[in-house]
Parts: structure tokens; C-alpha cells; sequence
């Protein structure tokens, strides 16, 4: 666990070696290196181990975009945590992008969050849900069954070290992009901890680390970081322009400079 805020960029399936060769350089450019601001880049697969060798380390910790749960064996054209252990810090897992285009179910999720630990590697859990299941009400049974499921093989030691981005798929760009709200989103991210609070007890759900997700960008990201119990957001199409990463970054050394409450109870409608 980290009291520093977490930025992380998600690149997606974009860029080759070279142009991700190239934005890195432009981002060591202008990103300084803060002692409460950790960022985090996640290129694709392909572009990690070149990247490895060329990020600066004193700024910047690599993560993976996804990854199979089984550690080696006869899966073609998979990549496993053991393979990335030496060179990432962090994983993305049960993106909604991997759950929806890839039908990942709630057990590979689990699985997944299971093997990370299992090598050595942090586990960015993303949850949400879709716009039909928020109009129906049931916003509440899905955080509930994608936080549970994912944390059920955990330790509380775990849970405490892992990161959970709440990322409402209705805020997503690339499924509408409807801006939500900041109120909006901690009841939610109040509700998250909740959850972790009657699985893993008080010292778990304090410890555990929340970030938004949902089509954040330079502009609208100081509403999300202010919130009370966030500690930091994923960043998606904004992450590929360096200067809108770079002014997440500047706005939340900012927002870190002044006075931050406790979060509140959650709310445990």
C-alpha cells in the first residue's frame, strides 16, 4: 500500500515500438518526478520489454494490459504474470474492454488476480458497470459480484497492497463517454470499500487503494482526484497525448498540495 496518488495510463492497442519509443521520450520530457505522484504506463505487450530498457525509472513504473492466469504450458499466443514478472510492476485486470470483447468471466478475473499475486505483481482491478444495468439499479449487485469474486482466493495482506479502479463502462469513450459525476462517482467508490470493509475488515478497506476511470482527461480530472477516498484515476485515450497526461500529472501534484479530508463511512445502500 502507497499514501502516494496513482496515475496510469492505459495505451490500449495503440502505438508501435517506435511511436511508443517516441511518446515515452516526450512524456520524460515533461513529467517531473514528484515523491507523492506515482505513474504508471501500460503499453502493449508487444513495446513492454523495449520500453523497459528506456523508461527512467525515477518517474515512471511499467504495467502490463493483461495476462493468463496459468503461469506456462500449451496456450498459444498467451503471455503469462511469469513471463512479466521482471518487467512490470503493476497489471491491468478485468478491464471492461477484456470483460465485454473477450467475455472474461468472474472466475477468470479471479484467477487472474489470484496468479498476479502469485508473482509478484499488483494487480489494477477495474469494475463498473454497464449503462443498462445502472438504468435498471443494478449498479450495486454488479460492484458487489466483481469486487467479491475477484478478492475471494486473496489474503487481507493482499487485498491491502492491490489497487481497484472503478470505471463506470457508461463513461467510457468508447462506449458513449457520459461524463459522471464526481458525487456520482463516490458513492460508488464509498460502496467499493464497503465491500473490501466486510470481507477484509476495516484495516483492508483503509489501506486499499481506489482510482476512477472513465474518459478522464487534463481538463476534468480535478473533480475525480478532490474527491474524498480517491486515490488516484486510470487514464485511457488521454494517456496517448502527452500533454494532456502530463497536465493529470501536473494537476494532481497541485491538488496534493492542499489539505485533503478522510473519506467518509460508505454508504451501504
Amino acid at each position: 500500500m502507497s499514501d502516494r496518488t496513482l496515475i496510469v495510463g492505459n495505451w490500449k492497442m495503440n502505438l508501435n515500438t517506435s511511436e511508443a519509443s517516441v511518446l515515452l521520450h516526450r512524456l520524460e520530457e515533461r513529467i517531473k518526478a514528484h515523491q507523492d505522484i506515482e505513474v504508471v504506463l501500460a503499453p502493449s505487450t508487444l513495446v513492454i520489454q523495449p520500453l523497459s530498457l528506456q523508461i527512467d525509472r525515477h518517474k515512471f513504473r511499467l504495467a502490463a494490459q493483461n495476462a493468463f492466469f496459468k503461469d506456462e504450458g500449451p496456450f498459444t499466443g498467451e503471455v503469462s504474470f511469469t513471463q512479466l514478472r521482471d518487467l512490470v510492476h503493476y497489471v491491468i485486470i478485468g478491464h471492461s474492454e477484456r470483460r465485454l470483447h473477450f467475455e472474461e468471466s468472474l472466475g477468470i478475473v479471479r484467477d487472474k488476480v489470484a496468479a498476479s499475486f502469485r508473482n509478484d505483481i499488483i494487480p489494477i482491478l477495474c469494475v463498473g458497470e454497464t449503462q443498462s444495468e445502472r438504468r435498471a439499479g443494478e449498479t450495486r449487485q454488479v460492484l458487489h459480484d466483481q469486487v467479491t469474486s475477484a478478492l475471494s482466493n486473496l489474503t487481507a495482506n493482499e487485498v491491502e497492497d492491490m489497487v481497484i479502479a472503478y470505471e463506470p463502462v457508461w463513461a467510457i469513450s468508447t462506449f458513449g463517454g457520459i461524463l459522471a459525476k464526481p458525487d456520482e462517482v463516490k458513492k460508488e467508490m464509498d460502496f467499493i470499500r464497503h465491500q473490501v470493509r466486510e470481507l477484509y475488515g476495516a484495516k483492508a478497506a483503509k489501506r486499499v487503494r481506489v482510482l476512477y476511470g472513465g474518459s478522464v482527461d487534463d481538463q476534468i480530472v480535478g473533480g475525480y482526484l478532490e474527491i474524498d477516498g480517491c486515490d488516484g484515476v486510470l487514464v485511457g485515450a488521454a494517456s496517448l497525448n502527452y500533454h494532456k497526461f502530463a497536465g493529470i500529472v501536473d494537476r494532481a501534484y497541485h491538488i496534493n498540495r492542499q489539505p485533503k479530508e478522510k473519506p467518509n463511512e460508505p454508504d451501504e445502500k
